[in-house]
């Protein structure tokens, strides 16, 4: 029987821990049994789920990736739900994505019942997911659809990403390649699982491999510390912001402890940032407290990732280093022209990574791709005569990137403009040290009543995720704007940075 090239790969490693998590650890053997047990339940007596979407609501740990695996074993679609999303998020996900069923696990329930009561969407408790069960496996080829995350682009609301089999295959495969994964690697993986860096880069490259993946639901500095000096960890992965804050927590420990710390880290082999772009102050922070010049690389959920500094060689600060195995990345200019050698444009992908499509929205997979060959991203680079390439930045203003998030300033804008209070409002990114970018916003009141900022941020905070609610909001009493009447949003960052 053919067998997906994940399943085939675990099977190889039978008795090896797979994934620990606050429960206890659990074998490679442990994982295929139990997605099997998920793919037979979410079978319920079909032959093949045919690329039906199955959204799920799980904490990090064993019984995500079982979910995950075993949604694919079952010839589903995987659509992860964000565990910190407010409702009306949640909802939009599970309505665009069309999810015939929403698991959910016991603490979000009720809520989740509730939304696909709401939308006429089948709902299954996590617990019974688990349940003995067996039941004939479909054959799943490597062309068939296998997830959609859901990102912020350049329009209002999230686009679902479409991967298949084989643009996954081929991400893990040239990050395993290139980071040199081995079986005996053992990663602590503390980002969140509805985003392509801690699902791919930590979790499947480890499955792919062999290796062990420890679990945390959310981060905290102190507890990172704590689990570096005791394990033997030989990789981490994560964004600016996690360093930041390791780095802070490090700056006030005692000097006995600092010198524990350290050393913890220096029994890793590789460690990583990625989703935004690295100050180097934290750079060469991290290098002074642990001994390691952390690896910067560049990707997008759309690509996996596409650039990477060496891991033997220097890494240049500020840089995301070459092309990855199997990648082809080029420079356009703004007549689509590619650019040869050193320059400066707009970086373009292609290669068996890129996604197949936007989920149902075929106007933007088309805007989306020159020849529905080469992939758009959007970022502008330069690139030096050795080939390497450095990030610039946005060639749409209304992409936000904080704290390893990709925020569509536009989407926020539109929430915003619900409160019965505002009458404009303009959303932008203000460079941050620790977040790369800090989403903030400048308003117009609708009329004199006096606005409690904090309340309104309660008030975002209902609608949008957490990452999205602007970390700054100033009011004004008008937008700037050019001659067009268009609002001139560099104008507005420097407002803000004035405020």
């Amino acid at each position: 029987m053919h067998e997906l090239p994940i399943v085939s790969r675990i099977s190889t490693y039978l008795n090896n821990i797979a994934i620990t998590d606050s429960k206890g650890s659990y074998t490679y053997a442990d994982l295929l049994l139990s997605s099997e047990r998920v793919a037979s339940h979410l079978l319920d007596g079909q032959s093949d789920l045919s690329e039906a979407r199955i959204a799920f609501i799980v904490p990090s740990g064993f019984e995500y990736v079982s979910i995950m695996l075993g949604i694919w074993r079952a010839g589903g679609i995987a659509v992860p739900l964000c565990v910190t999303h407010p409702d009306p998020e949640l909802e939009y996900v599970i309505d665009n994505s069309g999810a015939a069923i929403v698991v959910a696990d016991s603490q979000f329930a009720d809520r989740i019942r509730e939304l696909a009561d709401k939308l006429d969407t089948g709902f299954a408790a996590l617990e019974d997911m688990h349940r003995p069960g067996a039941a004939s496996l479909p054959e799943v080829r490597d062309g068939r659809r296998a997830m959609i995350i859901y990102t912020s682009g350049t329009t209002s609301r999230p686009k679902g990403v479409v991967t298949t089999h084989a643009n996954i295959r081929s991400q893990i495969e040239s990050l395993v390649s290139a980071w040199e994964w081995v079986e005996g690697d053992f990663i602590l993986n503390v980002l969140p699982l509805h985003h392509l860096h801690g699902i791919l880069n930590a979790l499947l490259c480890a499955l792919w491999s062999g290796a062990r993946c420890e679990l945390v639901p959310g981060f905290d500095a102190g507890d990172v510390w704590s689990r570096f000096i005791e394990n033997d960890y030989t990789l981490f992965m994560a964004v600016p912001t996690i360093y930041s804050r390791l780095i802070r927590t490090w700056d006030e420990a005692e000097q006995a402890q600092k010198k524990v710390m350290s050393e913890a880290c220096l029994k890793m082999r590789l460690m990583v940032s990625g989703s935004a772009a690295l100050p180097v102050a934290t750079l060469d922070k991290w290098k002074e407290i642990s001994g390691h010049i952390l690896l910067e690389r560049y990707g997008m959920t759309e690509l996996g990732m596409v650039l990477s500094n060496p891991l033997h060689g220097e890494r240049l600060p500020g840089r995301v280093g070459r092309p990855l195995p199997g990648v082809d990345v080029a420079l356009i200019d703004d007549k689509d022209e590619h650019i040869g050698g050193k320059g400066e444009g707009e970086i373009i992908v292609k290669g068996s990574n890129v996604f197949l499509e936007y989920w149902n929205n075929s106007p933007a997979t088309e805007a989306a791709f020159i020849n529905r060959e080469w992939f758009r991203t959007g970022d502008i680079a330069e690139r030096d005569p050795g080939g390497v390439y450095r990030i610039l930045g946005r060639s749409s203003v209304d992409i936000i990137k904080s704290g390893g998030y990709k925020v569509s300033a536009l989407e926020i804008e539109e929430v915003l403009r619900e409160h019965p209070d505002i009458e404009e409002c303009a959303v932008v990114g203000v460079p941050d040290e620790e977040w790369g970018e800090r989403v903030c916003a400048a308003i117009v009141k609708s009329g004199e009543k006096e606005m409690n900022l904090q309340i309104l941020r309660q008030w975002c905070g209902e609608r949008l995720a957490p990452y999205k609610i602007p970390g700054r909001i100033i009011t004004i009493d008008e937008l700037p704007r050019n001659q067009m009447g268009k609002v001139t949003k560099p104008d507005v960052v420097e407002l803000l940075k004035k405020s």
